[in-house]
């Protein structure tokens, strides 16, 4: 590829292919917006491009991709070292770095929307009239060299609409420039409507829209950028109405249903990306709610005062999570949500007959929980004087409050050491060693573990898997706690006694709380390094050295994220959900 196809290449990668343009004189322009048409399907908003900019190319992430192998083994290769020309090139040409070119560029804003019937627009608006000179300088060119080497006719062509000249380069997209403001369109028709609305500033634009004017007002004016979709339009394309179809998987449904609930209860949807130095928060707003019956998701719905409690926290823990889930209401509904019985539920019906001997499982087990369900994720620390196996799993826990936990502990208990002896029997049939029940005290609590039996080829430097376990289950106060390993038991317990449920506030209105510590994450896949390289050369065929590669850059985005949290509820007559993110950048 030439340099000036690769300058045309670049340029209408970065600006939706732009094509050439044209400046037309204009006075002081309204905001973007009043340019769109009230019946826009979706409308994205980037008021602050710059406070998103200095996020992805500041000092320190720069400093961290460059000096990251992955980026250093491609910034010798000959793509990247082409595209570097290329962006050179344009340095030299606009007379301004690119960072800086960028950020002019963008300095007043950028609006993208999508139109009824596939049509979409954007509007930049730049901070330097310049600039976008430059660019139409260097594409016009660009497109015009790379005809003339192919003996093809001049691609540019240009027409007047509506007082302004719009531009083409052979395809279908369109351009042109009022003032400041470059406009594009993957349509004549589509370039043609903005154009129509600026001529005629008496025609209904977005603004006239009461679902994104309520979109607008819940995202709030310190959003660096806002999106509005119309939840009625979309509703009516397949793809999105397959997504929120309801589910025939009951975990899927338990998780879930509320969110799918709420969109499809939902007029709208409005985004807000909030940014605020190395940390990102987006949040959604619908204006749906999830109902009162089962059917609607109401048992992922907190009564008033009701929410999910908050997170535990334990030593080296990298996930926690919270939900309001009446899984007696779930249950009692899964006719309704589920009338299709499928395999799973009967097996799960017939599991649980056995474990709860033959106790119904709606009116004596699961109406004995309370909503307020944590399940809590940790790194394990290993006994020297066990071992250490080969493959080092997580630790993990549900911890669930019951109503009457006098009388639901000996159920409890009953039902665990059942499956404990299950386990070890059918391990028996395999002849591989069981489980041993004991019962241990910590912190004045005493509670039931279940270690396996020692192989008599063990060697404590590659120990087998099981040794990643040591289910274990507990109760203080009115909680319960059925953990994986003996140890996250015990954190737990000191969690509880701490933070006792009885006495934790709910965070009213919330329903889900999932929190993840990426550096943690990334201190468990360095422990299983070695076994995840080689699973990558047996699974993907990839050589050691690419391999290598693959883990440590996915170690290394783990690591980036030193918070991840997502929450749902409904607070201000709104649906809110929240995913937000620390970043750890060096």
């Amino acid at each position: 590829m030439t340099r000036t196809a690769r300058v045309a290449w670049v340029l209408g990668l970065a600006l939706s292919s732009l094509g050439g343009l044209a400046v037309a004189a204009d006075g002081p322009l309204p905001p973007a917006r009043r340019w769109v048409p009230k019946n826009a399907v979706i409308v994205v908003e980037v008021h602050r491009p710059q406070a998103v900019l200095d996020l992805l190319y500041g000092p320190k992430m720069t400093r961290m991709v460059t000096s990251h192998p992955a980026y250093k083994q491609a910034a010798a290769g000959p793509q990247l070292q082409g595209l570097l020309q290329v962006v050179n090139y344009l340095e030299m040409q606009v007379g301004t770095d690119w960072r800086k070119g960028l950020a002019k560029l963008v300095e007043g804003g950028v609006t993208l929307a999508v139109l009824p019937g596939g049509g979409s627009v954007m509007i930049v608006d730049s901070g330097d009239e310049a600039i976008l000179g430059k660019v139409h300088d260097v594409i016009i060119e660009g497109a015009r060299g790379e005809a003339a080497k192919q003996g093809k006719p001049d691609p540019v062509v240009s027409r007047e609409v509506q007082g302004v000249t719009i531009w083409a380069l052979g395809g279908a997209s369109v351009h042109a420039v009022v003032g400041k403001r470059l406009l594009m369109g993957n349509s004549p028709a589509a370039l043609e409507t903005l154009l129509e609305h600026r001529a005629h500033p008496d025609r209904p634009t977005i603004e006239a829209s009461a679902s994104y004017q309520a979109a607008r007002n819940a995202a709030g004016d310190q959003a660096a950028a806002t999106a509005f979709a119309d939840l009625a339009v979309l509703k009516t394309v397949p793809q999105f109405a397959d997504m929120i179809k309801p589910s025939d998987n009951p975990m899927t449904v338990l998780l879930m249903a509320g969110m799918k609930q709420t969109l499809k209860l939902s007029k709208w949807l409005g985004l807000g990306l909030r940014v605020e130095g190395e940390s990102l928060a987006l949040d959604a707003f619908m204006d749906g709610k999830t109902g009162t019956t089962a059917a609607e998701a109401g048992f992922a719905s907190p009564s008033a005062g009701k929410g999910a409690l908050p997170l535990l926290a334990v030593p080296r823990q990298f996930a926690g999570m919270s939900f309001y889930r009446d899984l007696n209401a779930f249950y009692s509904a899964k006719d309704q949500l589920f009338p299709e019985r499928t395999s799973g539920i009967i097996f799960f019906e017939n599991m649980m007959g056995i474990f709860f001997s033959g106790r119904d499982l709606n009116s004596e087990v699961f109406a004995e929980t309370r909503p307020e369900v944590r399940f809590v994720l940790a790194e394990q620390k290993y006994d020297p004087a066990v071992g250490t196996p080969d493959v080092k799993l997580p630790a993990f826990a549900l911890v669930i409050p019951s109503r009457h936990p006098d009388e639901f502990a000996r159920v409890v208990e009953e039902a665990w050491q059942k499956a404990v002896g299950l386990t070890s029997v059918t391990r028996g049939q395999q002849a591989e060693p069981g489980l041993i029940i004991d019962r241990v005290t910590h912190a004045d609590v005493k509670f039931t573990v279940a270690n396996f039996a020692a192989g008599k080829n063990d060697d404590k430097a590659h120990l087998p898997s099981r040794y990643n376990f040591s289910a274990s289950m507990a109760r203080v106060g009115d909680t319960f706690i059925l953990s994986s390993t003996e140890g996250l038991a015990r954190d737990l317990i000191d969690a509880l006694k701490k933070a006792p449920t009885a006495v934790a506030k709910p965070l009213v209105g919330t329903d889900t709380v999932v929190n993840l510590d990426g550096i943690q994450l990334a201190s468990i896949l360095s422990a299983n390094r070695e076994t995840l390289i080689e699973r990558n050369m047996v699974e993907k065929g990839n050589a050691r050295a690419n391999a290598e590669g693959q883990i440590d850059l996915f170690t290394a985005v783990a690591k980036l994220a030193r918070r991840v949290e997502f929450t749902a509820g409904v607070h201000g007559g709104l649906s809110r959900l929240t995913l937000s993110l620390d970043l750890n950048l060096p």
